[in-house]
């Protein structure tokens, strides 16, 4: 079966002259079959023996010329797999079992990552199939291919074995092993296509439902658990002993670009307190696999046709393990009368609630927390009884605060986020009820004593005002002021400075409006000559005009909306409005914002004609502007008193009647309700998402050439020994110096 130099009883020495001879047979042209001795010796070499960076690379090159005859990648990982399965079927399995499956699914990430990431052509090609004439041990392999039997093994040793301090390198390394071998996904296009070629994620999504509930379930739970990695040298001898780094360790810096191997992570994770390998890497695993989508060609048609009418995707059972999942306190009352049918993935909502609100500041924990509340209803209704709401909601709102350091597809997703939770009511009021003593980030102005729903008309308002300034997008426009509205009808206590930002948005936007309008005035006045290409950018500014008019109308719906339905409990926002009034003057007549200005104008200006402000001229009220100011000016003119009007006073004539307003000749509108749906093909934007925050947050770092799933920039300064690396970063604003207005 080939000679090898005798190993080493365990506790003994390996010779550098065994390890190189060891890992030169299995990169060689020579095959050695499933039941050679020579694979035991291969799985029990010490990973602490030191090969330096230039041979690893020479190494990943060998195997991937001999891989197609000899066929020792699909071998090695079928020695895993049922190194995996021993160390399942065993009660009190000796540390050696554990250790070499950890060398086994270390060897296979390092050269099943190059020959992935070097891939060139058509298909991706691997060659996890054995030879006809291999002999197989009976009833082990059955029919399945070497990958299914190889993630069968792995996901189930994931999901049954208990993480201790003899199996947390070895869960660590299968995780690190799942995400090299899915991402084949990276060669894919930005669409899922029926030819695309992902071996290793079929066979994840072809596992029965209960190991698929079981593998969701024990990936969340390592995320809410976040266990430490151990330090017991005496159990972990094989990652510490010697100074050196290990056969394949330097690898990270030439073919194979793995950064996150045991040592290392062991080590790292000692001085950085906020890093949880175990945790991060269970995340990103589970990201991948909720998301992925296969595309499949429907039977009636064949794969060369690309026509996507004839294409549909096939369910991932994965999203719907965590669409499905209970929670376990309320899951055990409900037990008696309400028995759920099927598998579920029963998870302590409590503990997951509090550990995204601790991790939030992580890309990948906020995408959990959207996919968790856009999918899953039980968990959203949780969240939405509970009454701390500030343990989720003060980091999303810190994060949205530094937007500048934060990537467009984070905003995006926090934005989302609230807009999904200011669909309930309930969420709407309660905001209201929580008030902060402090906002320690909040720089631009002391907020003491603030609703948390205060705080969140806030930092919406500068949200808008960041993308108008910096990132113009019309989308994430829409979605603030949708949050707004569905929060208007609601408010309770505005804060005095929600209230002028409020105003001040309306200007803001008016501002913005203006400017376009008279540029497009200016363009059809001075384009006359050039009818084609001024037409079509004329066309373009009139749409962009269209656009910012329904920015202002929806403004606009958001005030008369607190003053319709909730203006007795809001009178710094009457204040606010009367303060301003000047900024609605100029669109009195327009005829998207006539209506709703009747009803603001009802409700301050009449004020405004009684009361001279100190500081500000404000301008007299028109003679048709009536109910809510007409009705605030009537008690102003009563109390009227000589001299001039301090803001206290006048606020507090407000205060008290707002006490008595009815709002009787208040024209009514029909109240704004804003829902989010998930675009039809969702996919086109998660798939890539996630690949950007595994590759950037995880660590790992893969030939960029040689991804087709997104774009990136190809770096030229980046390149050793032949292999470009790069860590991808996730389209991160440039961070120039500038001021918002407070």
């Amino acid at each position: 079966m080939g000679s090898a130099p005798s190993t080493p009883r365990r506790g003994e020495a390996f010779s550098p002259e065994t390890a190189e001879y060891l890992i030169g047979t299995f990169i060689g042209d020579k095959s050695f079959p499933l039941s050679s001795e020579f694979w035991q010796k291969l799985l029990e070499l010490p990973i602490h023996v030191q090969w330096p960076s230039d041979r690893v690379q020479e190494a990943c090159e060998l195997l991937a010329k001999n891989n197609g005859q000899t066929r020792h990648l699909a071998k090695i990982l079928f020695h895993m797999a049922c190194c995996l399965q021993e160390s399942m079927s065993i009660s009190g399995v000796p540390p050696f079992v554990y250790e070499k499956a950890v060398n086994a699914a270390y060897i296979s990430s390092v050269f099943l990552k190059h020959l992935i990431e070097s891939f060139r052509g058509e298909y991706v090609e691997l060659h996890l199939s054995l030879d006809d004439n291999e002999t197989i041990p009976m009833d082990v392999l059955g029919d399945q291919t070497i990958e299914n039997f190889v993630m069968r093994n792995v996901l189930n040793f994931i999901a049954s074995v208990d993480v201790s301090a003899n199996t947390y390198v070895l869960h660590l390394e299968l995780l690190n092993f799942m995400i090299i071998a899915m991402s084949t996904q990276l060669l894919c296009g930005p669409s899922p296509g029926p030819h695309d070629v992902n071996p290793f994620l079929d066979a994840a999504m072809a596992q029965d439902s209960s190991l698929v509930c079981s593998v969701v379930r024990r990936l969340l739970l390592n995320f809410i658990t976040r266990s430490g990695a151990p330090f017991n040298r005496a159990s972990y001898s094989v990652f510490y002993e010697g100074s050196q780094s290990s056969v394949l360790q330097r690898v990270g810096s030439a073919a194979a670009n793995i950064v996150l191997l045991p040592f290392s992570y062991l080590v790292s994770s000692r001085g950085d307190g906020s890093r949880n390998p175990l945790a991060d890497s269970s995340l990103h695993v589970l990201l991948v696999l909720i998301h992925h989508h296969k595309c499949v060609v429907s039977e009636d048609y064949s794969a060369t046709e690309n026509n996507k009418e004839n294409q549909y995707f096939s369910d991932n059972p994965y999203c719907k393990a965590l669409e499905h999942a209970v929670d376990c306190e309320l899951d055990r009352v409900d037990v008696e009368g309400n028995a759920h049918s099927g598998q579920l993935v029963k998870l302590p909502f409590a503990s997951l609630f509090d550990t995204l609100g601790i991790c939030l500041a992580d890309e990948a924990a906020v995408l959990l927390l959207y996919s968790l509340l856009q999918g899953n209803s039980a968990f959203l209704e949780y969240v939405l009884v509970r009454t701390d709401m500030d343990t989720l909601l003060m980091p999303i709102l810190e994060a949205l605060y530094n937007a500048p350091r934060r990537t467009a597809n984070q905003i995006y997703m926090l934005l989302i986020i609230l807009l999904i939770l200011s669909q309930d009511s309930s969420f709407n009021a309660s905001i209201h009820k929580l008030i902060l003593t402090g906002v320690p980030w909040y720089k631009e102005r002391l907020l003491h004593q603030t609703s948390l729903g205060s705080l969140l008309v806030i930092i919406l308002i500068r949200t808008v005002q960041y993308n108008l300034s910096k990132l113009r997008d019309v989308y994430l426009h829409t979605t603030c002021l949708a949050t707004l509205a569905n929060m208007a009808p609601h408010v309770h206590r505005l804060s005095a400075y929600a209230s002028q930002r409020l105003v001040s948005l309306f200007d803001m936007l008016s501002r913005k409006y203006n400017k376009l309008a008279d540029r497009r005035d200016n363009k059809l006045h001075n384009e006359k000559g050039n009818l084609i290409e001024g037409n079509s950018l004329i066309e373009d500014m009139s749409t962009e005009l269209h656009i910012y008019t329904d920015f202002l109308r929806l403004v606009l719906e958001i005030i008369n909306a607190i003053l319709t339905y909730a203006l007795p409990r809001n009178p710094e926002v009457v204040y606010a409005i009367m303060h301003r009034q000047e900024v609605f003057q100029p669109f009195k007549n327009h005829p998207r914002f006539s209506e709703l200005l009747e009803n603001i104008y009802t409700s301050a200006n009449s004020v405004v004609s009684s009361v001279r402000f100190v500081k500000y001229c404000l301008c007299d009220a028109s003679s048709h502007e009536s109910l809510v100011l007409d009705f605030f000016n009537s008690r102003m003119d009563a109390q009227r008193v000589s001299g001039d009007w301090s803001v206290k006073e006048v606020l507090q004539v407000i205060i008290v009647n707002c006490r008595s307003w009815r709002g009787d000749g208040m024209k009514m509108f029909t109240q704004l309700r804003f829902t989010y749906e998930q675009e039809s093909h969702p996919e086109e934007f998660f798939i890539p998402y996630v690949w950007q925050l595994v590759l950037s947050r995880w660590g790992l770092t893969f030939n960029p050439a040689a991804i087709n799933l997104f774009p990136i920039d190809l770096p030229t300064d980046c390149v050793e020994n032949g292999v470009v690396g790069s860590t991808l970063r996730n389209g991160d604003f440039d961070k120039p110096e500038y001021q918002l207005d407070p």
